[in-house]
């Protein structure tokens, strides 16, 4: 017998990336995934809170985590304001009945945001019953040399915050131990980002049993523990050679989470 934790699994957008937002909750629909995470970011159907509400409903798909645009490339997404970015993710998580918004730690030259970041997300988290789940991030490398790009640090677990994303390609990249930083994270840990690594300095997001990282541990782990949170498989399919291809990947991570999320219930006289 196994005991089924409460944890949904979830397809972030972000990984039918170079395809759309809409084919995003397509395909978690017609795999069986139970919701998904929206990525905002330059699509502009990920940035329409009314366009998202249509494809949830059309596909019976809900929206359980907005991703707020914290990327390079979204620097100018939803405002250039790193604060007005974050109230109109949880605008977004709000009215799309998501019940937690995904934030990295800001850039290291986000001087007075980075000063800020902690307390601010202390106050928001007051405000709303959204939960602000700070993502786990890495040092930059480049051959021998090593850039500290995020600040307060790119280890959310050396601050205090309410709540934690773990990101497992991030702990292969930043090449630390994830079962320890899960420890340090706690309770505190609300929302997964599952996917792999092997330790490139390139952030990998393989398909969870393709690198090094504890996928199955920590998901066994989270289903002994009774976790509550939200796991979102945020894989990269960039290389798939066809539609057919991109959805077997996804097929494939969702079955190793299924599998690995559920944990022995003792049974008397076993």
């Amino acid at each position: 017998m196994v005991r089924i934790p409460d944890a949904k699994v979830a397809l972030s957008t972000a990984s039918v990336y170079p395809e759309s937002t809409a084919t995003a909750f397509e395909i978690a629909a017609r795999l069986g995934y139970d919701g998904v995470e929206v990525m905002v970011w330059t699509d502009p159907v990920s940035q329409d809170i009314e366009a998202l509400r249509r494809l949830s409903d059309y596909h019976g798909v809900p929206v359980l985590a907005v991703h707020a645009p914290c990327l390079l490339i979204t620097q100018r997404v939803w405002s250039t304001d790193p604060w007005v970015k974050l109230q109109r993710a949880r605008k977004a998580a709000e009215k799309l009945g998501a019940s937690t918004v995904v934030v990295h730690p800001p850039f290291r030259w986000q001087r007075s945001y980075a000063r800020e970041f902690v307390r601010g997300v202390w106050r928001m988290e007051h405000e709303t019953d959204v939960k602000f789940a700070v993502e786990n991030m890495y040092p930059w490398r480049y051959r021998d040399r090593e850039m500290l790009a995020y600040a307060p640090d790119w280890d959310p677990t050396s601050d205090d915050y309410r709540h934690f994303t773990v990101d497992l390609s991030h702990t292969a990249t930043a090449r630390n131990d994830a079962l320890e930083m899960v420890d340090r994270m706690g309770d505190r840990l609300a929302h997964v980002h599952l996917a792999d690594g092997n330790g490139s300095a390139k952030d990998e997001h393989l398909v969870p049993g393709r690198g090094s990282q504890p996928c199955a541990d920590l998901l066994e782990r989270l289903a002994a523990g009774g976790f509550a949170g939200h796991v979102v498989v945020e894989v990269n399919t960039r290389r798939a050679m066809s539609a057919a291809e991109r959805e077997a990947d996804l097929a494939e991570a969702l079955a190793f989470t299924r599998l690995h999320l559920a944990s022995p219930t003792w049974v008397p006289g076993s």
